[in-house]
């Protein structure tokens, strides 16, 4: 059960509208990494969660992932109200309207057009947001580091974000709302360390004859060894010929067919063999003699 408590996580202060910034601002309302997909990715994790300690976690950081969501539509709007007014009223000019929304740093002309200059649930593209953002796979120590990756990711958009405006009152509001995901990006980490072992992620192991091979398939000028490829826990496999049929296999492709089966794709191969002396004329090469 949600309580809606009408006063945000942390006050939104706009110093005054600028509808190309609210554009990109819908990157973290609608976007990929926004704060929706990270509360709808968290909530379902917590739904299903079997593990009291992190069903908990998940729903708490869920529920702030909407008070955060709400912030950035705050900040979206706030943005947006000068243009909201000034379009719906039809106040200016077709051509002042048409240059204001296409001007020079300004790419808001979807969302002023499409959305009244509202809070869309889209990115700064246009691309509305789809569940499809959702990569919980039901794992715990699959979907914490993915949940790690998802906090690191929106971490570097809001920082961009940030780089994007000099609005004293919105990096503000984007420096707390970046900072939270480093605190998330901890407790994640945190989760996912309390649960041992938690690699490789799942009940199986790993095949011991291929878990700690490293093959160099990139081969060139860029070489490079480092501790991803080298030492004690790695053997390194650069001859091509090991790299082939690593199972002491033939390396094709092999299938055991009923007799009926083989008699029916060998009549089938027959009936569609190519001749390789065969030289007919196409209608490309009729068309270029006509030339």
């Amino acid at each position: 059960m949600f309580a809606h408590n009408k006063r945000l996580q942390y006050t939104v202060r706009v110093s005054e509208p600028n509808p190309g910034l609210a554009n990109l601002m819908l990157e973290q309302f609608g976007g990929p990494q926004g704060e929706l997909a990270a509360a709808m990715r968290y909530f379902t994790q917590a739904v299903s969660e079997d593990d009291p300690g992190r069903k908990d976690m998940l729903f708490d950081i869920a529920t702030e992932e909407l008070s955060h969501l709400e912030i950035i539509g705050h900040i979206v709007a706030m943005l947006n109200k000068g243009a909201k007014g000034e379009l719906a009223e039809a106040a200016d000019s077709a051509a002042e309207m048409y240059r204001k929304i296409n001007g020079p740093g300004n790419d808001s002309h979807l969302t002023q057009i499409l959305y009244g200059a509202g809070t869309p649930l889209i990115n700064s593209a246009g691309v509305p947001w789809t569940a499809a953002y959702i990569d919980t796979i039901g794992e715990p120590s699959a979907d914490l580091r993915s949940n790690i990756a998802a906090e690191a990711r929106a971490k570097i958009v809001y920082e961009r974000l940030i780089a994007c405006t000099d609005d004293a009152g919105v990096k503000e509001a984007l420096g707390f709302l970046m900072t939270r995901e480093i605190a998330h990006q901890k407790s994640f980490e945190k989760a996912l360390y309390s649960i041992n072992p938690n690699f490789p992620p799942g009940k199986l192991p790993g095949d011991p004859r291929f878990a700690n091979t490293y093959f160099n398939m990139s081969q060139g000028q860029g070489e490079m060894r480092g501790s991803w490829n080298q030492g004690e826990n790695w053997d390194y496999v650069s001859d091509r010929e090991q790299q082939m049929a690593v199972d002491g296999g033939s390396g094709e492709a092999e299938v055991k067919l009923p007799a009926r089966d083989i008699d029916l794709l060998k009549t089938m191969a027959q009936r569609t063999m190519s001749d390789p002396a065969a030289d007919p004329p196409t209608g490309a090469e009729l068309g270029m003699k006509n030339k």
